[in-house]
């Protein structure tokens, strides 16, 4: 993907990658951007608007995912730390309404509680301390499979550290593992989003 990315190869995994996993992630928190509006924002830079109101955060959010995909691919072979997961939440909301509010910390760890599926996450002043404890916990495996890289997902959710974006961030950062460790990479698509929740719910239930 790396030599694709840098000829701007067109059609090849680094384009079908860029086009469905920004399409499917944004879907899957709300956005309303058609597949093609997606692809056209990718291809061309622009995006073509007939009779619609389009959300601006949305088409923003859409370039920035991009943007981070490309820095995932950079970076796929670093030691996943928390400052690397924060400049991906930086590089996703920078620029968007939530980037203009005081209160919203783009690129830091929440300051108001959140949720995810309807379930509670953990509280504010909580999130460095349990954040540091899961990150020492993944990379003390030296080799990770694919259970590995699932099961940090799940506890990194259920932390929910980021205000808003951590499902996004969430799912690069496991583009990002799949890739450091020759795991095909695999998109979870909008309409499964249900399954997904549930499978964040119920994580735990399944292994046992």
């Amino acid at each position: 993907m790396r030599k694709e990315k840098a000829n701007k190869y067109s059609g090849g995994i680094y384009h079908k990658m860029q086009i469905e996993l920004t399409y499917n992630s944004n879907h899957i928190e709300g956005s309303r951007l058609t597949h093609d509006q997606t692809r056209y924002i990718f291809e061309t830079n622009t995006i073509g608007v007939e009779n619609e109101v389009l959300n601006v955060d949305d088409v923003i959010e859409t370039a920035n995912h991009f943007r981070c995909i490309d820095m995932i691919i950079d970076n796929a072979k670093a030691v996943l730390t928390e400052k690397f997961i924060k400049v991906l939440h930086l590089i996703l909301k920078n620029f968007t309404s939530d980037f203009r509010k005081d209160w919203f910390a783009v690129g830091d760890y929440k300051k108001m509680p959140n949720e995810v599926g309807g379930m509670d996450t953990t509280l504010p002043e909580e999130v460095a301390d349990k954040m540091k404890a899961l990150l020492k916990e993944y990379n003390a495996k030296e080799e990770k499979i694919f259970e590995d890289i699932l099961d940090f997902h799940v506890k990194f959710e259920r932390i929910h550290p980021f205000q808003d974006g951590n499902g996004r961030v969430g799912r690069l950062i496991m583009l990002k593992e799949c890739l450091k460790y020759n795991i095909v990479p695999f998109i979870i698509e909008d309409h499964l989003k249900m399954y997904y929740y549930r499978g964040l719910k119920e994580w735990n239930n399944e292994e046992s």
